[in-house]
């Protein structure tokens, strides 16, 4: 029966002094533990012992909501500190009248608004969008300077709203999230209410504040104090806590997992720098210099202009041959002039074909099978499928023999041995293989994701590389989407997790039989 239901008396409840002043604060009403700690002056997680003995107790009641809210990214917060770009814009114009595309920049600094070339053009296009702008050849000018401070006014306002945590308008949030000036981030909140027993208490003023103690000792006796105070009980029936014991992050056991079924089938592992040359990743790959690949949209480079080192000055001239005209490879090359300084500039290596590359220039020809198992980046946008830093699974198999039907053994081989189900390939094309292939496979929730891009390297690359007499098939699979297939997860950042929560439900992706 509960306290105080059907006339059954209420006796008085004794709390210590922080508990009681946290269910003064709770009976006027519910509350949000952020808001509470605020209100009595301490940190949330000071609070969490207190709550869980007063809901214990059953005079509160604890229920947590997971939140989104929207926080700015570095770049909201430089705009809310710096002003939008489209507000500076807005402001040269207005004061300078029509200009120069090309000088707004310049002349903007010249009436003292900080504004680069680029903040220039995003600025620009935002006008423009909002209808705001005139162009004329080389010439802008405002056509609606309204609109223009309309459209201004509502990215300000909703950044600044973001800023103090009161959100921004339905309309403008889509705008916000394209520019990348504000993300949505998940918060786990909660919220206490007061219970019956505790408003009655109250009510009929039985709720007392005590010193509770869990020990009595000679002291207390002595002073006289035991009557005074409050005896803890013990609870001898409650469960104690189960240990959580750790384990290691479910994607480093696949990984391993996966370079076990590689070694037994007998490769070996092969090792290359993350901070590369063009020449291994494009360059020795026969990959033009002049392909869109190769520029700032799909590639990191290191800034400063340094450029490294390499001494072979023969292999260099056979990549240049082999690009500007064949060589002697029954090819007609690229057809342009092979730069080699620009072979030298570093980079973060975008495909591990380059310590492929590397390997078949150190090691030659030869019967072997290699596989890397590391870190690439390119500048992706990060979603649900792609990222700017990710593993892949390069592989080579050299020796006289080799053919295609290796290479599509070897992927039906790793799907049977992972147990990702039915392969579909299709033709494809890559600058530095030729006959090229893509493998798709079956994601449970997010339907057939190509994993498996190979082919045989052209003569062109084997031959600058200096091997005649064997053939390579090789292959450079996105062991991140087979890993997502496996641990059954529809969201490649899940890979990179640090919610133990989520870590701790993920299955192992090794099979049991095969845990010592």
């Amino acid at each position: 029966m509960a306290p105080g239901g059907d006339g059954a008396p209420i006796y008085p409840v004794y709390l210590v002094e922080r508990q009681r002043r946290i269910a003064l604060e709770v009976v006027k009403g519910e509350v949000d533990v952020d808001e509470l700690a605020s209100r009595l002056g301490v940190k949330r997680e000071d609070l969490m012992r207190d709550l869980e003995e007063l809901r214990h107790k059953g005079l509160i009641a604890v229920e947590r909501v997971e939140q989104q809210r929207l926080v700015l990214t570095e770049e909201g917060e430089r705009y809310v500190l710096e002003g939008t770009p489209e507000r500076r814009v807005l402001e040269a114009l207005k004061r300078a009248g029509r200009l120069r595309r090309g000088e707004l920049a310049r002349v903007a600094e010249q009436l003292g608004l900080r504004l680069s070339a680029e903040e220039a053009e995003i600025g620009l296009a935002q006008l423009a969008a909002a209808g705001a702008l005139r162009f004329e050849d080389d010439y802008v000018e405002l056509s609606n300077p309204e609109a223009a401070e309309s459209r201004v006014r509502a990215v300000e306002e909703a950044l600044r709203g973001i800023a103090q945590g009161l959100g921004a308008p339905e309309a403008v949030v889509p705008i916000l999230k394209r520019r990348r000036l504000v993300e949505a981030r998940r918060r786990a909140s909660m919220r206490v209410r007061p219970t019956d027993h505790l408003r009655q208490l109250v009510e009929r003023g039985l709720l007392g504040e005590a010193w509770v103690v869990t020990e009595l000792t000679p002291e207390l006796i002595a002073s006289g104090e035991w009557r005074n105070v409050v005896f803890k009980p013990f609870d001898l029936s409650a469960e104690p806590p189960t240990p959580t014991f750790g384990r290691r992050h479910p994607y480093l056991e696949f990984l391993d997992y996966v370079r076990e079924i590689l070694v037994s089938m007998g490769f070996e592992e092969m090792k290359g720098p993350h901070v590369e040359l063009e020449l291994w990743n494009f360059d020795a790959l026969f990959q033009a210099q002049d392909h869109p690949a190769r520029e700032i949209h799909d590639t990191y480079f290191v800034k400063g202009g340094l450029l490294g080192r390499f001494g072979d000055a023969e292999l260099m001239r056979r990549i240049a041959r082999v690009h500007e005209d064949g060589w002697d490879t029954g090819s007609r090359g690229w057809g342009y002039k092979w730069d080699p300084v620009r072979a030298l500039r570093l980079i973060l290596r975008t495909q591990t074909t380059a310590v492929s590359a590397r390997t078949l220039y150190a090691r030659g020809e030869g019967e072997y099978m290699c596989f890397s198992l590391d870190r690439v980046f390119r500048p992706e946008n990060l979603d649900a499928k792609h990222s700017m830093e990710f593993y892949q699974l390069e592989g080579i198999i050299v020796g006289r023999n080799v053919t295609f039907r290796h290479l599509l053994g070897f992927f039906h081989e790793m799907a049977r041995r992972l147990n990702l189900g039915e392969v579909k390939v299709k033709p494809a094309y890559f600058p530095f293989t030729e006959p090229s292939v893509e493998g798709f496979i079956k994601h449970p929730k997010l339907g057939w994701i190509e994993v498996f891009p190979g082919g045989m390297f052209r003569p062109e690359m084997l031959r600058a590389l200096g091997l005649r007499d064997v053939n390579v098939a090789a292959w450079g699979i996105g062991i991140d989407r087979i890993a997502m297939t496996v641990l059954g997860v529809d969201d490649i950042r899940l890979l990179f997790a640090r919610d133990l929560a989520f870590l701790r439900s993920v299955p192992r992706p090794i099979p049991e039989s095969m845990v010592g």
